[in-house]
């Protein structure tokens, strides 16, 4: 007769084989969960980008705060932490307008002032009506869209030389054309020394921004249904009513964010004037990034160049602010 052995409730069959397998394997460590698992990954994949944030940008935004609270000079330039502290000295030598420091500074702004508006409003211009105009088919429409963009593919500084070399009093290409060409003007032009040098400075900018109005512009313009257009066109709306009465509200999202992206573009593009006049640039196209380059770096007065850095980045923040709450209340109101 044989005898049947049933296992006890109260043990699984997996048990079995842990307990003859040793208690190495019966130690388990415990799992993570799932939930955790799958919250901590975005972070995870985050953590390059903060890490190389906190190199590129932060930690060096901190210590130029630092900086500007010393009087570093070349004399301190072995050792920073010898160097004096001057408190708010150096702010307060950057914003009195009536000293040379400061007034060099008041005008270095207001040049960057007009440069931004002028740039940024002409680009935007160009974009939005080469946007436009190329939304309807037509033969070599692509080629004209990848025309437009190459000023935008094309390397800063390549395309920034290139214009230096065009506005070469003697045998640049602007002169050939405008005076040899034409006859446009009396004699060769300056492009890169006096007043003139402002205007350079302007079509530079101009040339290597508005693509990028252009492309945002003709990509936010795909999303606008056609059959908007169909039936303003049935009810009598012309060209330029349909663009003010669809083109331009349709596009408000996508311009609030362009026009603020190009201001912080233009207001601290350092590479286009440095590129295009060197370290010293004339009064006219004195760019307050290239004037605090000098400050810094030329001078060797970081202390100075530092607070003169913050005084900018406050600037730029409390525009931005502003510029933020006043869109996002007029989003507000045309909602309502």
């Amino acid at each position: 007769m044989t005898a049947t052995v049933t296992p006890s409730s109260g043990h699984r069959a997996g048990d079995t084989e842990k307990t003859d397998s040793g208690g190495a394997r019966g130690r388990r460590l415990p799992r993570i969960p799932e939930r955790i698992r799958q919250g901590g990954l975005p972070y995870l994949l985050l953590l390059p980008a903060v890490v190389l944030e906190l190199l590129i940008h932060l930690i060096p935004m901190v210590i130029g705060i630092w900086v500007s609270f010393r009087q570093l000079t070349q004399f301190f330039i072995r050792n920073w932490g010898d160097s004096p502290f001057a408190g708010f000295d150096n702010y307060k030598i950057a914003i009195d307008f009536d000293a040379p420091i400061g007034q060099a500074l008041l005008q270095s702004f207001l040049v960057t002032c007009a440069f931004t508006v002028l740039s940024v409003g002409l680009s935007w211009l160009f974009g939005v009506t080469a946007a436009v105009l190329l939304q309807e088919n037509f033969r070599g429409r692509s080629l004209l869209r990848t025309i437009f963009l190459v000023p935008y593919a094309l390397p800063v500084y390549a395309a920034v030389i290139t214009w230096a070399f065009m506005f070469q009093h003697d045998n640049g290409l602007i002169n050939h054309v405008l005076y040899d060409q034409l006859g446009l003007t009396d004699k060769p032009s300056f492009w890169l020394i006096g007043n003139n040098s402002f205007i350079a400075l302007v079509v530079v900018s101009l040339w290597k921004s508005w693509p990028f109005a252009f492309l945002m512009l003709m990509a936010a313009l795909q999303n606008i249904p056609r059959d908007l257009y169909e039936a303003a066109s049935i009810d009598g709306a012309g060209i330029w009513q349909q663009i003010r009465r669809i083109t331009l509200p349709s596009l408000r999202p996508v311009n609030q964010v362009l026009v603020l992206v190009l201001f912080l573009w233009t207001f601290n593009d350092f590479n286009t004037p440095y590129v295009l006049f060197g370290k010293s640039a004339p009064e006219a196209a004195d760019l307050i990034s290239i004037h605090i380059y000098q400050s810094s770096f030329v001078t060797w007065n970081f202390g100075s160049g530092s607070a003169m850095s913050v005084l900018l980045l406050l600037f730029l923040l409390l525009v931005t602010a502003v510029y933020l709450f006043l869109t996002s209340r007029g989003r507000k109101g045309s909602d309502v």
